[in-house]
């Protein structure tokens, strides 16, 4: 493994740039290994074109990381903008990986994060021409069970949710609501096109593409008492085939509070998005238009539900053995949905809601199951008069999540907003922790977590313990096998996908088997069957997007 770690994609010129240097492995429980080499406290970027030294600098002091199982040091080269292709060598600890230094650096992997949400795809053919070797024909187009009845009805559509072929309402909410929140407050970056079919209403790309995940959500919707659907899939998970071959009956799962409160929040901030999109993008946009009004609708038709109902917590049903998606606590589900709808309407019968609420039992995150920080953020953001007290505890709530991230990245040397706090799928809180960060950035008017956030994405993109450059198709190290089934079938990683990262519980058999004893940061395995460490999803990718998004501006 490779003792000097760099983002593998490289760096923008004005951007901060760190490397880490693993001057000792204490990995092992059994094992203390020092790194050979002459002793020495500097660095150097060679130019690799010329191979000549173009900056030079001290080591930080050693810092012992018992998360990361080393010993490290930190060089930092932030004061080095001139464009080019560069490696890190000292005489101690190796050379690093190249890289580069350009302005559009970002730009490819922004791209194919984006088109990883067209190939997923669901209930329509994917062209070869678009696709590559991920084109597909339709799948999923049959006629879906409702749990425990002989009623059938269509939920076609949406993305598959991650490596398998479900789709979950709770994960796809969260995903929209991410790409909604990038379009919204990066409109030119994310306005240029990222090769998926054109409708020819010039509509930007993201934005359709969000539509149809929106689209699929509202057959989710139970028509008579507007409460949300859970998830729909078979009764197991199929075999690593493309799409169109698992052809078990689809099972919709029962309504829950989770997902009505979610879908009422995401349909919410779509009417918002969706409703004005003539006035910049001309009379093809119409159609869009149309649409807002239909997804206002279904919000209130949730929140109706959600005021006369409970339908409780989700557990899978007898016989259904896919993703569950459960949330025991969905006090922060109701303030999202409360928070989205004040912050569309202005009604002031949902702030009320909200203050009717106990805040220090919201959870926060960005995540599928602890949705508080969306709340939040929604709620903050609203451009009507509020009450000023409760506004300035909201506030004070969402800022003290990202103040206990900012303490983990100044900690950690490889500056992780995630460091010793591993779990399934940890990767996605790397990416919402930048998120947090530059969303408070922008409610405040400041540049506080522009470092930490620009850390964020390096971490993602190769330093990090593994070496390991967690988004396929990047990098010098890059994730070969990961856990799609798309993948597995045609042999080859779908590019711009993140995979989970760390996982120091080893719920799968080959992380129990390949990574037993291993630093928490080093709980990661590039294998196939490894879902806890190496499968991808749909709102791992959207925080990436809304980050990527940041660092093309």
């Amino acid at each position: 493994m490779i003792n000097i770690q760099i983002d593998q994609v490289g760096y923008r010129p004005n951007d901060y740039k760190t490397a880490t240097f693993r001057i000792e492995d204490t990995n092992s429980v059994s094992d203390s290994v020092k790194l050979n080499g002459n002793s020495g406290n500097t660095f150097r970027v060679i130019d690799v074109i010329n191979n000549e030294v173009v900056f030079e600098s001290e080591l930080s002091k050693e810092i012992k990381s018992e998360p990361n199982g080393e010993v490290n040091r930190v060089g930092d080269f932030s004061s080095l903008n001139k464009v080019g292709k560069y490696v890190i060598e000292t005489e101690k600890y190796g050379k690093s990986y190249e890289f580069e230094i350009k302005d559009n650096i970002y730009e490819d992997v922004l791209k194919s994060t984006l088109k990883m949400f067209y190939l997923q795809r669901c209930g329509c053919a994917l062209e070869e021409k678009y696709a590559g070797v991920f084109a597909h024909k339709e799948c999923h187009n049959t006629m879906a069970r409702i749990y425990g009845t002989d009623k059938y009805i269509d939920v076609s559509g949406g993305w598959h949710d991650a490596g398998d072929y479900g789709r979950y309402t709770v994960a796809a909410a969260k995903s929209v609501v991410d790409l909604m929140m990038a379009y919204e407050c990066f409109p030119d970056v994310l306005e240029k096109p990222f090769d998926i079919p054109d409708d020819g209403s010039n509509v930007p790309d993201i934005l359709r593409e969000v539509k149809y995940e929106l689209d699929f959500m509202l057959k989710m919707q139970d028509s008579d008492t507007g409460g949300v659907y859970h998830k729909v899939t078979c009764s197991s998970f199929p075999g690593f085939v493309m799409p169109e071959y698992e052809k078990d009956e689809l099972i919709v799962s029962p309504v829950s509070d989770a997902a009505t409160c979610d879908f009422a929040a995401a349909m919410a901030h779509a009417y918002r998005v969706y409703k004005d999109l003539s006035k910049k993008y001309g009379d093809g946009a119409k159609e869009y238009e149309k649409a807002a009004d239909t997804y206002l609708e279904a919000a209130n038709k949730a929140i109706e539900f959600l005021l006369t109902n409970h339908a409780g917590e989700f557990v899978n049903p007898a016989g259904i053995v896919t993703g569950e998606y459960g949330d025991t606590d969905t006090r922060d589900e109701y303030f999202f949905a409360y928070a989205e709808m004040f912050n569309t309407t202005g009604d002031k019968k949902y702030e009320e809601l909200l203050k009717g609420m106990d805040l220090a039992g919201i959870s926060g995150d960005f995540g599928w199951k602890e949705v508080g920080d969306y709340g939040f953020y929604a709620y903050l953001s609203a451009p009507h008069n509020k009450d000023k007290e409760f506004n300035d505890r909201v506030s004070a709530k969402f800022i003290n999540e990202a103040s206990e991230k900012q303490f983990k990245y100044l900690e950690d040397p490889y500056k992780s907003t995630i460091y010793g706090y591993y779990y399934w799928g940890c990767n996605m809180e790397v990416a919402n922790n930048a998120m947090r960060g530059i969303l408070i950035d922008r409610l405040k008017g400041t540049n506080s977590y522009r470092m930490m956030a620009h850390s964020q994405l390096h971490y993602l993109l190769g330093n990090n313990p593994n070496s390991k450059c967690f988004v396929t198709g990047f990098g010098t190290d890059t994730v070969m096998h990961p856990h799609h089934r798309p993948s597995a079938a045609v042999n080859s990683p779908m590019p711009g996908m993140l995979v989970g990262g760390a996982e120091p519980l080893l719920l799968d058999d080959v992380a129990k088997r390949l990574l037993n004893n291993k630093a928490p940061a080093k709980c990661y395995i590039d294998e196939l069957d490894s879902y806890s460490t190496n499968e991808i999803t749909i709102y791992w990718n959207s925080p990436l997007v809304f980050l990527l998004a940041y660092m093309n501006e």
